[in-house]
């Protein structure tokens, strides 16, 4: 790949694709530099590089960096059965290739499994004195296909070895291709004789001797040296780890959480209409307030008697203030010294607002110097200092950051990025990828951070931003942390009136212009009340609502069950559920009627589009004692509407012919009627959506 010209259309397709078989990727130019030099912090984090590692990621793609690594992937990913867990076993006959893999599997992030003490036992008995017992198992150079067969036999069979790596190192006391051929046995062995698959990959060093030849007629993978064993398995590892990011489902920290979007639309409009690209404190303040997020108060001041005021405001609960520099022309306010701590009297606050005021202006001279802010100091002294933040890409649209933070937050570079919207699982995981996630696990007389509650600010930024196209850059910096609060020591927000994605995506469907993901919409959010009288909630469905399933199914009958399958279902499991709630908005939608009371599913009614936009496919399942409620009549008018409103020319659906409380409310809706030549039982109905919509 050299290029994407639309990121919406192939974040979409990508993902489907890697929700059915692995999609493999090389792309040229990773050491691009940015087509132009940041202002924040944030911006200067995120390379062009990393902006498409990211969508890669989120996308359940595979990234491979040069073509053997391409070939490598396709052999082990099309070889070897699934792969079930993480931790890796090494049979090697000689020490220097196994220690090289073990670097390469650490290096690479990879686990490497211990051996189970029933194991080590059953090697000792068979193996020389001088084997390693312990993994890599070194059965010494002199081994023969013997040794081979027990060692893989103990391998495959211990439980916590998930894949095998069988290495050989040509020697002149044995034979490599019988080696090959008792490594092949006992995979074979292993994988026809117990349900648990385990991938076996081999790396069969020195000529061939026709090794390769019976591995490629086993299936069995054979690379020509330990490292490209290593990148092979590691391959197996991120595939599952993508398969299972995929249909992850996220934990509901965020239940009952409604930000103020008036609050924070309002803080917005009000920099736009002054012109300005940079919020001010209060401005920011007011936009993160709204968001929950945890920001330090702000109170500007642009006299001394201004300064005076705020700071005997602050000091009544505050045992010290801040003060900073307030300039819409300088962003980094350490750079020009435009920051004091600890003032703990008006009059303190009154030099240093002189002080601030004056190197402020030596050192920028042509800047616009608007006073200075005041915030309450926060003493923290055991936090660790993070950064978070948000800049936009001009392809992917905004893209969060992650990672160390302070001044030296471009030399640590420590960082890891995720397309904007995040869910909680996709927020951990950004944190799990940066290197202060140790620190913010705890340390020493350090206590852990609630990495659930950063998780929880990082998907309220993400849905900030989501919900508000004007932003474009936000800089959370320091965000500090420790084991009883997370506070927003100091933020930048830049906003643009101008909301259109700098490479256009394909509009058709609606939503934040210039996300490559489209983001949950809650503009579908409403409220109905039934026939008698009960209140239910209609919304989008969403990945978190898996839990509702179980219990919804639980109270349909059997046959409400064979009506909406089309066959007896008789276990429902979190593979098949997830295919329900976690949907790309972007080619389908799926609506959910919540009981306002009690928080249960009473139904639900889907829309699956075809790639082209034109036509969707119906299907709909209410609970079977809400039979006469009239739900099914609004679950159907409520996708309808979605469909004309995102530009769908028709909506299909197949409804058996027994169905015909669901064929009388098709025909009362417009659909058409047509026999299924493949299936006389299975009526096909189809709605014309080219026109405009029926009077009521």
């Amino acid at each position: 790949m050299e290029a994407i010209r639309d990121a919406r259309s192939f974040m979409s397709a990508a993902r489907a694709a890697a929700r059915m078989k692995p999609v493999v990727v090389i792309k040229a130019g990773r050491n691009q530099a940015a087509a132009k030099a940041a202002a924040s912090h944030t911006g200067a984090l995120a390379g062009v590089d990393a902006v498409y590692d990211a969508a890669f990621r989120r996308a359940g793609l595979l990234r491979v960096r040069t073509l053997d690594e391409l070939f490598s992937a396709a052999e082990t990913l099309t070889h070897v059965p699934k792969l079930t867990g993480r931790r890796i076993g090494i049979l090697t006959n000689g020490g220097g290739a196994g220690v090289m893999a073990v670097d390469t599997l650490m290096d690479l992030g990879g686990t490497l499994a211990e051996l189970h003490p029933d194991t080590t036992a059953r090697l000792d008995a068979a193996l020389p004195p001088t084997w390693s017992r312990a993994n890599p198992v070194d059965i010494i150079g002199d081994a023969g296909p013997d040794r081979y067969a027990v060692a893989m036999d103990a391998m495959l069979a211990d439980g916590g070895i998930d894949a095998v790596v069988a290495m050989n190192c040509p020697t002149a006391l044995a034979s490599s291709r019988a080696a090959a051929e008792a490594v092949i046995a006992a995979s074979d062995r292993w994988n026809r004789g117990y349900s648990r698959k385990k991938p076996v990959i081999a790396a069969w060093l020195g000529s061939d001797d026709g090794s390769s030849a019976l591995f490629a007629r086993a299936r069995i993978p054979c690379l020509s040296s330990p490292d490209r064993a290593i990148e092979g398995i590691m391959q197996l590892v991120r595939y599952a780890d993508a398969q299972e990011a995929l249909t992850a489902t996220p934990p509901d920290l965020l239940a009952g959480f409604s930000p103020d979007r008036a609050k924070a639309r309002a803080a917005i409009a009000h920099a736009l209409a002054d012109g300005r690209d940079w919020m001010t404190a209060v401005e920011v303040t007011d936009l993160l307030s709204a968001y929950d997020l945890p920001i330090v108060p702000a109170m500007a001041c642009a006299t001394a008697f201004e300064a005076v005021d705020a700071a005997g405001k602050l000091l009544e609960t505050a045992s010290a203030v801040v003060a900073k520099i307030a300039s819409p022309d300088i962003l980094h306010k350490s750079d020009v010294g435009g920051v004091e701590l600890g003032l703990v009297s008006s009059d303190q606050v009154i030099h240093a607002m002189r002080r601030i005021i004056g190197r402020a202006r030596a050192a920028r001279p042509e800047a616009r110097i608007e006073g200075i802010t005041l915030h309450p100091m926060i003493f923290a002294p055991k936090a660790v200092e993070l950064i978070a933040g948000v800049t936009d890409d001009p392809l992917f649209g905004p893209v969060l950051v992650f990672g160390r933070g302070g001044t030296a937050v471009e030399v640590i570079n420590d960082r890891a990025l995720a397309l904007v919207p995040l869910d909680v699982n996709l927020a951990l995981d950004v944190i799990g990828r940066t290197r202060v996630a140790r620190q913010i696990a705890g340390y020493r007389d350090r206590k852990p951070v609630d990495r659930q509650a950063l998780a929880v600010l990082l998907v309220k930024l993400s849905q900030m931003v989501a919900e508000n196209p004007e932003i474009r850059e936000i800089d959370l910096n320091p965000l500090i942390a420790d084991s009883e609060r997370i506070t927003i020591v100091d933020a930048r927000v830049a906003v643009n009136a101008d909301t259109r994605p700098a490479i256009m995506h394909d509009t058709r469907m609606a939503g934040h212009p210039r996300l490559a993901i489209r983001p949950y919409p809650s503009e579908w959010e409403t409220t109905v009340t039934l026939k008698s009288g009960l209140v239910v909630q209609l919304r989008p469905i969403r990945p978190e609502d898996e839990r509702l399933y179980p219990d919804f199914f639980s109270k349909m009958t059997p046959d409400d069950m064979r009506l909406r399958f089309f066959s007896l279902v008789k276990e429902f499991g979190h593979a098949f559920i997830a295919r329900l709630t976690q949907i790309d908005y972007a080619r389908a939608m799926a609506f959910i009627a919540i009981e306002a009371e009690t928080g249960d599913m009473l139904g639900a009614v889907r829309l699956h589009g075809d790639p082209d936009g034109v036509s969707g496919e119906y299907a709909i399942a209410v609970r079977s004692d809400l039979k006469g409620e009239g739900l099914g009549w609004v679950l159907m008018q409520q996708i309808i509407a979605f469909a004309r409103r995102e530009g769908y020319s028709r909506i299909d659906g197949e409804v058996l012919r027994e169905n015909t409380t669901m064929l009388a409310m098709c025909e009362a809706l417009g659909f058409a009627m047509r026999p299924q030549p493949d299936g006389p039982d299975i009526v096909g109905v189809s709605l014309d959506l080219s026109g405009p919509p029926p009077a009521d």
